[in-house]
């Protein structure tokens, strides 16, 4: 535990020093350091609180589905919802479920008594990697009920090395682990963790309801036409492109296209654009009468992919030749069938889809052609297998908010 304590001091120095010549560094660094005295002006005599904490926007994502259940159920509480990242923080600082958006001072022993007497919540959600020390030894010294949400375990976790003995006492400090699967749950109880229960991913609930929110787009649905000929590429990067791009190229006529980058700036899109030899039009600058004849739609804003996935029938997935693809259940969840590059094997997601015969992964040209070949020639059957695995995969959400709230409101006191 020193050595924790030490380690995260010098992290502390490190994110001070960069915060002189990073902006996401000075926002988060300034952000840890008002956190405590925001929560003190919000922090009202007689509130019940409920703490969910993410440690970025995927995992907001996936505790997303939970706070929203509470607060649609539950007035009488306030959520309070914590970033480490100002990836998370700076995108969802306007969040309207949550009473009280903060970043999470750095895990010291002294921030994490502060803030919890502060805030004395009565419910804490940690989601998916997240475990802080000190705070959970907080959380259970003050009795705090204390889950962690759409958790994954891997043998490689210090919680099952040799040193790993304070990672280990902390898990105690559970009520319950809500985990995503059985390999996960085999891990826990191999080192005597037994209060832990396989629920899925609250993911699946939250591209579910996406779904069933989604946006109609006139110059989308104009421009795709007909989905059975429509390939979606969402989140790319480069390296995605450079595999993709030729197909486009050779296919053009045949199907349509549409490309969502990852980071949507002037420079990204005339990369894309100067490697096109068929006709394209940029999404912000187009009207659906213009559209319909191009064979590229490129799309130069951000917030609109989750529902473009429904006028496709084949998806590709950026990511996988970076730092780990991104969300393929936004596509799936439509029966679209996915494409990733190689690094995918920490999203028990994909390899799931892969399994049942709705995804694959490549890693050159020659097997991108293939794969989206393959699955527009025989789109029925993979639609079919993607829709279908989201589907049985739903509900993580309400098993959770039944446990640690509903039925516990229904409790004798």
């Amino acid at each position: 535990m020193l050595i924790y304590n030490i380690a995260l001091c010098l992290y502390r120095v490190a994110i001070a020093v960069a915060s002189l010549f990073r902006n996401d560094a000075k926002k988060m660094f300034e952000g840890e350091r008002v956190a405590i005295r925001k929560l003190e002006s919000v922090r009202k005599e007689g509130e019940r609180w409920v703490w969910v904490h993410a440690a970025s926007l995927g995992e907001f994502e996936q505790g997303r589905p939970l706070i929203e259940r509470i607060k649609a159920d539950n007035p009488e509480y306030k959520i309070l919802l914590t970033f480490f990242s100002p990836s998370g923080y700076e995108v969802r600082k306007n969040y309207g479920y949550a009473d009280s958006i903060l970043y999470l001072p750095i895990d010291t022993p002294r921030n994490a008594r502060r803030f919890v007497k502060v805030l004395a919540p009565e419910k804490v959600y940690f989601v998916k990697y997240e475990f802080w020390l000190n705070y959970l030894n907080e959380l259970g010294r003050q009795g705090v009920e204390t889950y962690i949400i759409s958790a994954i375990f891997r043998p490689s976790q210090p919680f099952f090395k040799w040193y790993g003995g304070c990672f280990r006492r902390a898990l105690s400090v559970f009520s319950t682990l809500y985990v995503q699967n059985p390999e996960s749950e085999q891990l826990l109880k191999s080192i005597g963790v037994e209060n832990v229960k396989v629920v899925g991913d609250t993911r699946f609930d939250r591209v579910a309801d996406i779904a069933a929110a989604a946006k109609e787009l006139p110059v989308v649905a104009a421009f795709s036409r007909q989905r059975e000929t429509t390939l979606v590429a969402g989140s790319t990067w480069a390296p995605d492109e450079m595999l993709l791009i030729p197909y486009i190229n050779s296919s053009c006529g045949k199907y349509k296209f549409i490309i969502a980058p990852h980071h949507v700036d002037a420079e990204r899109i005339r990369e894309i654009t100067s490697q096109l030899k068929c006709s394209y039009v940029l999404y912000t600058e187009t009207a659906p009468e213009e559209a319909v004849s191009a064979d590229c739609l490129i799309i130069d804003t951000i917030g609109v992919l989750s529902s473009i996935y429904r006028y496709g029938s084949v998806a590709y997935i950026g990511g996988g030749f970076g730092v780990g693809i991104h969300n393929t259940l936004e596509a799936a969840v439509w029966g679209c069938p996915v494409i990733f590059g190689p690094r995918y094997t920490k999203f028990q997601e994909a390899k799931d889809l892969i399994a049942c015969n709705a995804a694959r992964s490549i890693t050159n040209e020659q097997q991108c052609r293939e794969a989206i070949d393959e699955f527009f020639d025989n789109n029925g059957q993979y639609a079919e297998a993607a829709a279908r695995y989201v589907a049985a995969h739903t509900g993580a959400t309400t098993t959770i908010y039944n446990e640690t709230i509903n039925n516990r409101k229904k409790q004798p006191k």
